[in-house]
C-alpha cells in the first residue's frame, strides 16, 4: 500500500465526517438556533447590567415567565397545527377581568373561579375553533377580527365595571401564594407553567392528539386522506390555547390585580415573536415546547433589559418588530434549505479497496466463467407478484413471498397457479424463515422482525435492539431488517442492512462504503434482541450452517461471505469464507447436498470499485450532481454461484441477458428445484437442477420430516 493510499486510509477512518450529518439530521438540531440567541442574550445584557443575573430580577422575571409560557404554549399548539391565534392578548384580557370579578371582587372559591375563567378562554377559542376549523375561515383574519370584538368587549366591561372591581381584595392564601409565593425560590407562576410544558411536550410527542396534530399541521390533505378528523383537530388546538390564556391571565390577575385597559395590549405580537424566535414554524408541522420555551425566555429577557436601562416602550416594540422579522426570514431560509444542508453533508463517503476482480470472461476457466444457464426459466406468478425478495416452502409445499404492497403472498402446491394474499402486515416484506412449530417468520423493511402463525396471526417480535453508546443517532430502532434464520435452539439472527438509511434508498450506502449495518440475534426465550456483529457493509443474507453452530453471512458491499460462531469452541469468532466475489452477494441457503447457495444481486464494475478507492470523489459527486446521475453499483444482471463451507466454488449460473431475473437477491432448493426471487422483479424463476435429490426440502433439512 503507497503512503498516500495510506493517508487517506487513516483520514477517513479517523475523522468522523459522518458525525456532522448525523448531527444536522437530528430533531434537537433546530433547537441549537434560539439556543445560540439565548447565550447572546445572557451575555450582552449580563455584562451590560450589573443586576441583570441577580437573584431579585431572576425571581421577577420568573414569575411573568410563567404567564407567558402559558400563552405561547398554546400558541405553538395551534401553529404546528398549521394555523395562528392574533386573539390571544384580547382573550388575556377578558380573562384577567373575569378572574378580577369573580375571585379579586366576589371572592368565589378559587379553584371554581379559575375553572369558569379558563373556561371563558376556552370558550372564546371554540368560537375561533369553529370558525377556523369547521367553517374553514382564514385563520389570519379570523383571529384579528376576534382581537378586535374581545377587546372592544373588554373596553366596555371596564368603563363600567373597572372602578368597581379595582376596590376588591381577596385574603386567600391560595390567591396570595399564587401571586407572591414560590417552591424552593421557583414562583408559583412558572411551577405550574413548567407542569403543563411537561404534559404538552408528552401530548405532542407521545399521544394521539399530538401525531394528529403534527400531521395535520404537515398537511391537511394527506391527514384526511389517512382517516385524522381534521377540522375537529383544528377546533381543538384553538379551545386549548384560549384555555391557557384563561389560566395565564388568572396568575397576573393574583399578582398585580390590574384592571387597565393596557391590560394584554400587544401581547400576540410578544408571543408570537417568541414561539417563532423558539423555531416553531409558520407553516405548520414542525416545533416543540422547548423551542417555544426559549423563544420565550430570549423575548422577556430582551423586553426586561430594554426596561430597566430606560428605553422607551416604542423602542422596545421597534426592536420587537425587527426580532420578528429577522426569526422569520430565519425560519424561512432554514425550512427551505435544511434538507439542502444535509444532503450535501449526510452521505459520508470513506476509502475501500477491494481486490482485483475476478475473472469471469466465457472459456477463461475461472470458476465465474459466464453462462447463460439462468435463460429462459419457468416464470411463476408472473404479473401476479410484485417485488417477491425472498421466497420460502411449507411442509406442504406451498410457496410464500413478499410484496412491496406490504403483504405476504401464498402460492399454492402443486402447480403453483393460484396466488392469495396469506397475511398483512404493512411493509414490504424480505427475509424468510420457518421455525420448528411452522411459524413464518419475516423481516419487514422499515418495521422489523415478525412472525406469522398457522392461523395468520401476525405478531411483531422485534423493532429494536440495545444501543450503541458511541453513536450519535439512535441506532437502537431497525431501519432496514434484511435477512434472517433460525439456529435449533429457536434464536433468530437476522441482519439490518444499515443503520443509516431506509428502505427506499438503501443503495446510497454503497456510497459511503463503511461499516454500517449489523447481525443481530432475537431470543424468543427472553423477548429480546441484541447485536451480535456490527460495522458490517451492508450485511444481508444469512444461514445457519448444516451442523447448527455457526452461520454464514454476506457483505454485500465487501462482495465476502463470512462465518460467524455463535456456539460451539469457536463461539463469538468470526472468518472469511470468500473473500472476493465478482459480484454483490445477498441470500443464502441450504443446497440438498451439504452446500450453499449465494445471489448476486448485481456484478462488480471496474469503474466502481476504482471509486471505492476515492472517497472524495464519491463526496464531490454527491454535493454537485443531480441524484439522478450519481454513480452507482451495477444491478442489472442476475447470477446465482454455489460454495462449500470452506469457499470454494462449485457451480455459477448467469442470466446474461437479464431477461429472466436482471436482479436475483434470494434463492433457494425445493425437490430438485433452484427458486428465484428479485425484490424488483415481477415474478419468481424455476430452474431444474440437474442431479439434485427430488425429496430434499430446506424445511426437512432445518426442522426434519414430519412425523
Amino acid at each position: 500500500m503507497s503512503l498516500s493510499e495510506s493517508m487517506i486510509r487513516w483520514r477517513y477512518r479517523y475523522v468522523p465526517d459522518k458525525a456532522i450529518g448525523e448531527i444536522l439530521s437530528k430533531n434537537w438540531i433546530d433547537t441549537l438556533i434560539p439556543a445560540f440567541f439565548l447565550a447572546v442574550v445572557l451575555v450582552v445584557f449580563g455584562t451590560q447590567m450589573p443586576t441583570f443575573l441577580s437573584a431579585a430580577n431572576l425571581s421577577d422575571i420568573g414569575r411573568i415567565y410563567g404567564e407567558y409560557l402559558f400563552i405561547a404554549i398554546g400558541l405553538t399548539v395551534v401553529m404546528m397545527a398549521g394555523g395562528i391565534d392574533l386573539s390571544v392578548g384580547s382573550i388575556f384580557a377578558l380573562c384577567n377581568f373575569v378572574a378580577l370579578s369573580l375571585i379579586n371582587y366576589l371572592e368565589w372559591n378559587i379553584a371554581l373561579g379559575m375553572v369558569l375563567v379558563v373556561a371563558v378562554g376556552a370558550l372564546v377559542g371554540l368560537i375561533n375553533g369553529i370558525l377556523i376549523g369547521y367553517l374553514r375561515l382564514r385563520a389570519f383574519l379570523t383571529t384579528l377580527v376576534m382581537l378586535i370584538i374581545v377587546r372592544a368587549v373588554v373596553d366596555m366591561l371596564l368603563l363600567d365595571y373597572a372602578m368597581i372591581i379595582g376596590r376588591g381584595f381577596n385574603m386567600s392564601t391560595v390567591w396570595e401564594f399564587m401571586a407572591l409565593g414560590s417552591f424552593f425560590g421557583i414562583p408559583a407562576s412558572l411551577l405550574a407553567a413548567i407542569a403543563v410544558a411537561i404534559a404538552a411536550h408528552v401530548t405532542l410527542t407521545r399521544l394521539r392528539f399530538g401525531w394528529h396534530v403534527m400531521a395535520v399541521g404537515g398537511s391537511r390533505r394527506s391527514a384526511f386522506n389517512a382517516g385524522i378528523k381534521v377540522k375537529r383537530t383544528v377546533c381543538l388546538t384553538y379551545v386549548l390555547s384560549g384555555a391557557l390564556c384563561g389560566l395565564a391571565a388568572c396568575f397576573y390577575a393574583a399578582r398585580l390585580s390590574s384592571a387597565s385597559a393596557d391590560v394584554g395590549r400587544g401581547l400576540e405580537v410578544t408571543i408570537l415573536t417568541a414561539v417563532v424566535l423558539g423555531g416553531i414554524s409558520l407553516g405548520g408541522g414542525r416545533g416543540s415546547v422547548v423551542k417555544a420555551a426559549l423563544g420565550t425566555l430570549i423575548i422577556l429577557l430582551v423586553q426586561n433589559s430594554l426596561i430597566q436601562m430606560g428605553f422607551l416602550s416604542g423602542t422596545s416594540s421597534l426592536i420587537l418588530g425587527c426580532v420578528l422579522l429577522a426569526a422569520v426570514a430565519i425560519d424561512v431560509r432554514w425550512v427551505k434549505n435544511r434538507h439542502k444542508v444535509l444532503a450535501r453533508a449526510y452521505v459520508s463517503p470513506t476509502f475501500f479497496k477491494l481486490p482485483p476482480l475476478p475473472e469471469t470472461a466465457q472459456g477463461s476457466g475461472s470458476d465465474y466463467a459466464l453462462n447463460d444457464r439462468l435463460r429462459g426459466v419457468e416464470a411463476i406468478g408472473l404479473g401476479e407478484l410484485d417485488g417477491p425478495e425472498d421466497m420460502i416452502f411449507d411442509r406442504e409445499d406451498n410457496m410464500y413471498c413478499g410484496s412491496r404492497h406490504g403483504d405476504v403472498m401464498r402460492i399454492l402446491a402443486p402447480d403453483y397457479k393460484q396466488v392469495e394474499v396469506f397475511a398483512h402486515i404493512g411493509g414490504h416484506p424480505l427475509g424468510m424463515a420457518f421455525d420448528a412449530e411452522d411459524n413464518l417468520h419475516v423481516c419487514v423493511g422499515g418495521m422489523g422482525l415478525f412472525r406469522i402463525a398457522p392461523d395468520r396471526t401476525v405478531t411483531k417480535l422485534s423493532d429494536e435492539t440495545n444501543r450503541t453508546w458511541t453513536s450519535i443517532v439512535d441506532d437502537s430502532r431497525l431501519r432496514l431488517a434484511d435477512d434472517l434464520d433460525i439456529a435449533p435452539d429457536g434464536r433468530v439472527f437476522f441482519s439490518e442492512a444499515t443503520v443509516r438509511y431506509e428502505m427506499y434508498d438503501w443503495m446510497v450506502d454503497a456510497l459511503e462504503a463503511r461499516g454500517n449495518g449489523r447481525i443481530i440475534c432475537y431470543d424468543p426465550r427472553t423477548d429480546t434482541s441484541r447485536t451480535v456483529v456490527p460495522n458490517k457493509q451492508l450485511p444481508n443474507g444469512i444461514c445457519v450452517e448444516f451442523e447448527g453452530q455457526s452461520l454464514l453471512y454476506a457483505e454485500t458491499w465487501g462482495c465476502r461471505i463470512t462465518r460467524y460462531w455463535f456456539d460451539g469452541p469457536k463461539k463469538g469468532q468470526t472468518e472469511v469464507v470468500i473473500d472476493n466475489l465478482p459480484g454483490y452477494p445477498d441470500n443464502i441457503n441450504r443446497a440438498s447436498d451439504g452446500t450453499y447457495w449465494c445471489a448476486l444481486c448485481g456484478m462488480r464494475s471496474p469503474v466502481f470499485d476504482l471509486a471505492q478507492e476515492m472517497p472524495g470523489f464519491r463526496r464531490r459527486m454527491v454535493q454537485a450532481v443531480a441524484r439522478d446521475d450519481w454513480l452507482y453499483p451495477n444491478m442489472n444482471t442476475g447470477c446465482v454461484i454455489k460454495f462449500d463451507a470452506e469457499g470454494n466454488v462449485l457451480d455459477v449460473l448467469w442470466d446474461l441477458g437479464g431477461e429472466a431475473h436482471p436482479m436475483i437477491t434470494s434463492i433457494r432448493e425445493h425437490k430438485g428445484y433452484l427458486y428465484l426471487g428479485g425484490i424488483y422483479n415481477n415474478r419468481v424463476g424455476r430452474y431444474r437442477i440437474p442431479g439434485a435429490d427430488p425429496e430434499w426440502t430446506s424445511y426437512d433439512s432445518y426442522w426434519g420430516k414430519k412425523s
